[in-house]
């Protein structure tokens, strides 16, 4: 049975579904690990699953598992970086390249296994978006895994080819709403916002007013 071990930053959506990742995993593995910090990642492990995880891994740490797995939302090379699935909805993107590639030492830039095209659809908010994102990443990892279980190698990948474009790190200011300017041409901020975490506001005769968005 092979030992699986995931990262996901404290802070991250991710963290609100360890119990999903977990069921979906324990199939293939009685050794399930998760860790919120890279230094707290175990020796001779099969596979590091880095789902959603805000820190640059350190190479010592990438080779205590065999296989090191980033599911990230975009095209690679294009989109790499920060929260490419909300970037992307902000663009106005429907459908959006799920892609699942081997960690390295850079951001983002290691070969690619597998690709997926999805629809978001247009009338989603932030907790359906989320569940997309999770339930696609999944699919693609446990894809990964059966063909390993299977081979007992890893899939034959491709180079990423072309030029790389990066997102940034999004920040509580990027939820700000324009109070001039109309819902409908805001509405895509509105939808990809954390009610919890980093809530929509705007600001008016010199005080900050939150809005929280759900649907009736």
């Amino acid at each position: 049975m092979m030992k699986i071990q995931i990262l996901i930053s404290k802070s991250s959506w991710a963290s609100e579904y360890k119990k999903e990742i977990f069921n979906k995993l324990k199939e293939f593995s009685k050794n399930v690990c998760f860790f919120q910090d890279h230094k707290k990642l175990k020796d001779n492990y099969d596979i590091n699953i880095v789902f959603s995880y805000f820190k640059i891994i350190p190479k010592i740490y990438l080779k205590k598992s065999k296989i090191n797995l980033i599911p990230h939302e975009s095209n690679l090379p294009k989109g790499k970086g920060m929260s490419p699935l909300t970037w992307q909805i902000l663009e106005g993107k429907k459908k959006i390249c799920f892609s699942l590639i081997e960690a390295n030492s850079k951001i983002d830039n290691g070969i690619i296994y597998y690709k997926k095209i999805k629809t978001i659809p247009k009338n989603y908010l932030f907790d359906e978006i989320k569940k997309i994102q999770l339930n696609e990443n999944l699919k693609l990892i446990l894809k990964f895994i059966r063909f390993y279980k299977r081979k007992n190698i890893a899939p034959r990948g491709k180079l990423q080819i072309g030029k790389s474009t990066f997102y940034k790190k999004r920040v509580p200011k990027n939820s700000e709403i324009k109070i001039k300017k109309s819902i409908l041409s805001q509405f895509n901020l509105l939808r990809v916002v954390d009610n919890k975490n980093y809530p929509a506001y705007f600001r008016v005769y010199g005080k900050k007013y939150i809005l929280k968005i759900s649907k009736s």
